[in-house]
């Protein structure tokens, strides 16, 4: 019932309804079945404040509220009978529902594709160059602060005049005008002012000065200034020569210099990817001079398993998983980028070539595993680092429009890389398929099937050419042995021209390989042969050299290489195989 300005009843009140077909166009869009509309001309419409039933149509009629009871009350049937009743359920508690999965679903996508956006972000920042972390770069400069009293205010010893501190007087608009003129402009005026102000001041601190330039207070100042002085000096000084003590011993190829060096370029290297913990040790075998680096590889669970959620039809949250080649590939991309990294911060160290090579391993080290997993290896002298670009000068990784945010395992250039370096790369880091690692830097004194393929040929070649074979070739190489050429100068002990099977493992070396090696002399043109191995020779082997058409063949045992290490070299190499 609506009511007039002075209070009084101005009739029923009219209820404006939805257009006529509204809810039944809802009904019919929820599936529910369609019932009468509220302007239907066979219905009734419920008159607010009438009697207790209305009629609807030819319907069953609806009771209305009993008076004195509450409209939610059981008795009056009005909301309990709806609950109870599954064909009455309120349409709009389906709606609310789906538009809270809806979101729910939005929500966990977005949360799946900040994982994308950070992984993408961490490859970014992993192929960041690395600066080099020599010993010219960590050298410290002393330079001198000068007394506060000595500051610029007081490099002028004369007194402070008042023709410094005066200000230009007004161009006068006329030229006839007398310098009274002048004298009447305010902005002069207060200019004028606050110079006097400030040459006063000068002329109070310049006096101030000078009174106090004898005092005992102020020669303490003074003194404690210079001590102190003189002990950042002498800081600098003596960490200055500290490093370069470090030089010397690193010149030396001393381990623990060796090492010292290259776990600060390491560490270094980490400054763009804190927040990716992915420490890696160093240990330098001064045998061989390599350096033997372990590299402990990120969670598998950093990469995204889901592309994100989906809402199904019944209402439920389904998670998209990622396909498992495309999970693998983009850890192996990672891996990649930190392997070379530290590839390349420890050979931008090395300056003066030490190292004649580097052996990287990365581990797996999962919580409650007992051992670590080798997911990556790479064995490289100094001319395979030399060869491969390990990170690019410019924008590093530059992403094709038709790649997307990743890229094809075969196709990813830090990957492409590694392998350019003949790396061991596991085919699938999610079922911990392993590699065998290059070398392990375990004991000081490695054995010969503790060296890499590489160090053991580096091995071989120092031990002939100080023994006097120049000229050093290598033909065939692999992880078992290598087979080289080599000439040595008339009158050294090892003269002519050579043809070097060196080998290493278990078994004995047999005739039959004594009958290969003089067969590869003949084709090489040489004069003599040289059969190396760390194990040792069969007895048919010994007879063969014994006769005089095997006599330009000569042997080298396992103990025959470690006193050749021991004489020529000066280091030792275990006996074990």
């Amino acid at each position: 019932m609506q009511y007039s300005a002075d209070g009084q009843s101005d009739g029923p009140a009219t209820v404006q309804f939805p257009q006529p077909g509204f809810l039944a166009s809802v009904f019919r869009d929820l599936g529910v079945d369609e019932g009468p509309e509220p302007d239907d001309p066979a219905g009734g419409r419920a008159v607010p404040g009438g009697p207790g039933e209305a009629a609807v149509g030819d319907g069953p009629s609806v009771p209305g509220p009993t008076p004195g009871r509450p409209i939610g009350d059981p008795g009056d049937g009005s909301s309990t009978s709806g609950a109870a009743d599954p064909g009455s359920a309120d349409p709009g508690d389906g709606i609310a529902a789906h538009a809270r999965a809806a979101a729910l679903t939005h929500h966990r996508t977005l949360t799946v594709q900040a994982e994308h956006d950070r992984l993408t972000d961490l490859l970014r920042r992993a192929a960041l160059p690395v600066s080099a972390m020599d010993f010219e770069s960590q050298l410290r400069h002393y330079e001198p602060r000068p007394y506060p009293a000595d500051g610029p205010a007081a490099a002028d010893q004369s007194e402070p005049r008042w023709e410094d501190f005066a200000p230009a007087e007004p161009a006068a608009a006329d030229p006839e005008s007398g310098p009274s003129r002048r004298l009447l402009d305010s902005g002069y005026q207060r200019e004028l002012a606050q110079a006097r102000l400030t040459h006063q001041r000068a002329l109070r601190e310049w006096r101030t000065r000078r009174a106090e330039a004898g005092s005992p207070a102020a020669d303490e100042s003074r003194r404690a200034h210079e001590a102190a002085e003189e002990a950042r000096a002498r800081a600098v000084r003596e960490y200055n020569e500290s490093l370069e003590e470090c030089r010397r011993a690193y010149r030396l190829a001393e381990p623990a210099a060796v090492e010292s060096l290259l776990e600060r370029a390491l560490a270094a290297a980490e400054t763009a990817t804190q927040d990716l913990p992915a420490p890696c040790r160093a240990v330098f075998r001064p045998l061989t001079r390599t350096a033997v680096l372990d590299l402990d590889l990120p969670p598998l669970d950093l990469v995204p398993s889901l592309t994100g959620y989906r809402l199904a039809p019944d209402g439920d949250i389904v998670p998209v998983p990622r396909p498992p080649a495309d999970r693998a590939t983009d850890y192996l991309r990672l891996v990649a980028r930190l392997a070379l990294r530290a590839l390349q911060a420890a050979d931008a160290v090395d300056t003066d070539e030490i190292l004649a090579g580097v052996v990287l391993n990365g581990w797996l080290r999962e919580p409650g595993a007992a051992e670590p997993l080798c997911l990556l290896s790479v064995d490289a002298d100094r001319d395979a680092l030399a060869r491969t670009r390990l990170l690019p000068p410019e924008t590093p990784y530059e992403e094709r429009d038709d790649e997307g945010v990743y890229a094809d395992a075969e196709q990813d250039e830090a990957l492409v890389r590694l392998r350019q370096l003949d790396a061991a790369v596991t085919p699938d880091p999610y079922a911990r398929a392993v590699v065998e690692p290059a070398a392990q830097a375990g004991a000081a004194v490695p054995a010969a099937l503790d060296l890499s393929a590489n160090e053991f040929a580096q091995l071989v070649r120092d031990l002939l050419i100080r023994g006097g074979l120049a000229e050093w070739s290598v033909r065939l190489r692999g992880p078992a042995g290598l087979v080289a050429t080599g000439e040595g100068a008339p009158g050294s002990s090892l003269p002519g021209r050579w043809v070097v099977w060196a080998s290493r493992g278990a078994a004995p070396v047999t005739a039959e390989q004594i009958e290969t090696l003089a067969e590869a002399v003949t084709e090489e043109s040489a004069e003599r042969g040289l059969r190396l191995t760390t194990g040792r020779f069969a007895d048919d082997a010994l007879d063969l050299t014994a006769e005089e058409s095997h006599r330009h063949i000569h042997l080298i045992d396992g103990d025959g290489v470690r006193e050749l290490a021991r004489t020529h070299l000066g280091l030792p190499l275990a006996a074990g195989l």
